[in-house]
């Protein structure tokens, strides 16, 4: 999946970590991620939340896509911020899951992310 994941990689995201129903990746906030207040751009906090998230979803080996999700800004991110997003699932029925994820900067929350998926037809590998 990391393989064809063009977004992700073009924003700079890093996969740390997957494992069946949890994954972490990570990006630094850059110079063109920010914007008219200076800050992080709100919907590049949502991307890597949501890459997290897909990459959790999608761990184990089921097609898997977003059916919704909903974000939680805590605290605003700034140019050089480490985000660190992880993924874990809360609940997995049928071809549904709710996934909770946490984006932190240097341990602190800085926003709340929950997505959820549904199974479509085929594997990834």
């Amino acid at each position: 999946m990391w393989a064809g994941d063009r977004t992700s990689q073009s924003l700079g995201i890093v996969l740390d970590e997957v494992r069946p129903g949890q994954a972490t990746v990570r990006m630094t906030v850059g110079e063109d991620m920010v914007n008219g207040h200076d800050i992080g751009h709100g919907g590049l906090t949502f991307t890597v939340a949501d890459s997290a998230f897909s990459y959790a979803c999608n761990s184990y080996n089921r097609r898997t896509v977003a059916a919704g999700a909903e974000i939680r800004f805590l605290a605003p991110t700034r140019r050089g911020d480490v985000l660190v997003a992880t993924a874990t699932e809360r609940e997995r029925k049928g071809r549904d899951g709710v996934y909770d994820v946490t984006v932190t900067v240097a341990e602190k929350v800085v926003a709340t992310f929950v997505g959820r998926s549904k199974e479509i037809d085929g594997t990834l590998w």
